[in-house]
């Protein structure tokens, strides 16, 4: 865990949820690290704040997955496990190929502009080589396509998943060798978009999220063995 654990005083937010927020970041980027104990002592002397609004930012990280109550041993960051991961992008997938279904039929001419734009931010984030860069910039892309369905309901149900999914997010943008067919599976989603063709739009939606299910699968399975052997 890296020492430097600071609040952001600019947010007009109350004590317990800015406190939520850095942890919930620490964990998402790493800092925090799947496994690690939340000493909740130790994480109040850090951010400068007492236990109380700690405890109540762990019991909702709990919540939201991202930490684990051990018996006789406390709270954990949460584990990425293969069966977390597959449930979360499976119903990912299902989302975003309606999504992109949506967009297909109703995106403006201001909208296919934007997205052009927002492919152009995310190659030149992949060339800048920052992790949380290219997870911005990945996100807008896919925002500007939920944007364009015009369907409030499904924007709000992806919202709600949107934690969960960054996670995921993150650990398929840490893969250097991914990163470069991410650029052209991004291309081809927007060339199928600009010609508003459904079909080839959600297989591509869907093969782009079964690329991330299958190399995050990889890593869980490389972890899972290097652990095994006791090199980790």
């Amino acid at each position: 865990m890296k020492d430097d654990m600071r609040l952001d005083a600019s947010l007009s937010l109350p004590l317990r949820e800015v406190v939520f927020l850095r942890l919930r970041q620490a964990i998402l980027q790493g800092d925090l690290q799947p496994g690690e104990r939340l000493m909740e002592i130790q994480l109040a002397n850090q951010l400068g704040v007492s236990r109380t609004p700690v405890r109540e930012a762990i019991r909702k990280l709990e919540l939201e997955g991202l930490v684990t109550m051990i018996p006789r041993r406390g709270a954990e960051v949460a584990n990425i496990t293969k069966r977390d991961m597959q449930d979360v992008l499976e119903v990912r997938s299902t989302l975003e190929e309606l999504a992109v279904e949506l967009c297909c039929h109703r995106i403006t001419s201001e909208g296919l502009s934007e997205l052009k734009n927002a492919s152009k931010v995310f190659e030149a984030a992949v060339k800048s080589g920052d992790v949380l860069t290219m997870a911005d910039a990945d996100i807008k892309f896919h925002d500007i396509i939920y944007k364009a369905t015009g369907n409030r309901r499904l924007i709000q149900i992806i919202n709600n998943l949107r934690e969960q999914i960054y996670r995921y997010r993150l650990e398929h943008i840490k893969n250097e060798s991914t990163r470069r067919s991410l650029i052209d599976e991004h291309n081809e989603i927007l060339e199928k978009i600009v010609n508003r063709d459904v079909e080839a739009a959600r297989n591509s939606i869907r093969e782009h999220i079964y690329k991330q299910e299958h190399d995050i699968t990889a890593a869980i399975e490389l972890h899972e063995k290097e652990a095994e052997s006791g090199s980790i």
